[in-house]
């Protein structure tokens, strides 16, 4: 871990936050504001993505199993997220701080003006020294227009606001060679620089009351690494050791290495935040000018186009195996694409003289989504 860390986010789960029994656990609360407000003391800004509004809804109404249905988790989400940041509120208090409660749905931020605003939002909390509590706006959210679990959640807001490091604090010690439920020989991985080699090792979701397992973690831990911010997966039962980093050391974990040339400003939300609309399918030539020679997408390597969009919108781009190459802001809407795929860039303008460039995707509106 290396540099100096003045800003963090903080991610805590359902299971760190909740009695088996039902009910939030005062205690993990009381000492995650503690940390926060050390840290905070000693200069550090944070901001909190906090799970547990469901949980502890059913905690509330004495409700044993988490629902499946999206309109009952949407209704626990109504009664336990006032009685979540309630408990964050009054005990910030105790220190002198003030908390701020954020819910986020995911069109909230794919749509780039509403993700600026949130930017902004979030970045005047915390001139003003609040401290931002962050969780997904269940009550409204649809299954095809959510985050799915705070994870992902918590790396997209490392994103957004320029963290210099995520912390997740989960229940177990971190990424491990193995699952230590089931082999005592597994050995704690204290350091991952490449996460392709250990996403086989990630299981499904490890708890009856949380939505994210080692593999959610394993995808956040690469949208922050991609960012060049550094993520740590943490136990909670030892966040007091998250008070390191004001040291410079690294709490007992898995520590995520950041990309040295992390993806940086709209680059960011193209990858990872926006939603896109359409695809397009390129030829093997057409990959390798994007990967090894850092071109823009030209209609010529185009084979096929899946969707329809209008100009500037947001749209994949595969090769013919279906393995997602880039993702950028398409010049062409899906029906003048149609029209120029296959075609010299001149025969495009000679097609659509409106455009004023050569270019389907812009290399500068555009990122590599592949490995290279």
């Amino acid at each position: 871990m290396t540099g100096e860390i003045r800003r963090v986010v903080l991610k805590i789960g359902s299971s760190s936050l909740n009695h088996l029994a039902g009910g939030l656990d005062e205690t993990a609360i009381s000492e995650i504001v503690e940390i926060i407000a050390d840290l905070h003391h000693q200069g550090i800004e944070c901001i909190l993505v906090s799970s547990g509004a469901v949980a502890a809804g059913m905690g509330q109404l004495n409700l044993q199993s988490r629902p499946r249905g999206i309109s009952a988790k949407q209704a626990l989400a109504a009664v336990g997220q006032g009685l979540l940041i309630g408990k964050y509120a009054q005990c910030l208090n105790n220190h002198n701080l003030t908390g701020a409660q954020i819910l986020l749905s995911r069109s909230d931020l794919a749509d780039p003006l509403r993700y600026r605003n949130a930017r902004n939002t979030i970045e005047t909390l915390l001139r003003l020294n609040a401290i931002p509590i962050i969780n997904e706006n269940d009550t409204v959210a649809v299954e095809e227009l959510c985050f799915g679990d705070n994870d992902r959640l918590s790396a997209l807001v490392a994103g957004l606001v320029h963290a210099d490091l995520l912390i997740i604090l989960t229940d177990v010690d971190g990424l491990f060679t193995s699952n230590p439920k089931d082999d005592p020989t597994a050995k704690l991985i204290e350091e991952v620089n490449d996460i392709s080699k250990f996403e086989s090792l990630a299981g499904g979701t490890g708890s009856l009351i949380g939505t994210g397992g080692m593999a959610a973690k394993l995808q956040a831990a690469r949208v922050a690494t991609r960012f060049g911010i550094g993520m740590i997966l943490l136990n909670s039962s030892r966040m007091e050791e998250i008070m390191r980093i004001s040291e410079g050391l690294r709490p007992y974990g898995t520590y995520f290495v950041p990309q040295k040339r992390g993806l940086v400003g709209r680059k960011r939300w193209i990858a990872y935040a926006g939603l896109s609309e359409g695809t397009i399918v390129i030829d093997d030539g057409a990959v390798s000018a994007l990967v090894n020679e850092g071109k823009s997408l030209l209609p010529k390597g185009i084979i096929e186009v899946k969707g329809s969009w209008e100009r500037k919108e947001l749209i994949r781009i595969i090769n013919t195996n279906g393995q997602e190459i880039a993702r950028g802001l398409v010049e062409l809407s899906s029906e003048e694409l149609l029209v120029v795929q296959g075609k010299h860039s001149k025969e495009m303008l000679d097609l659509i003289p409106s455009l004023e460039g050569e270019e389907v995707v812009h290399r500068d509106n555009m990122t590599l989504m592949c490995d290279n």
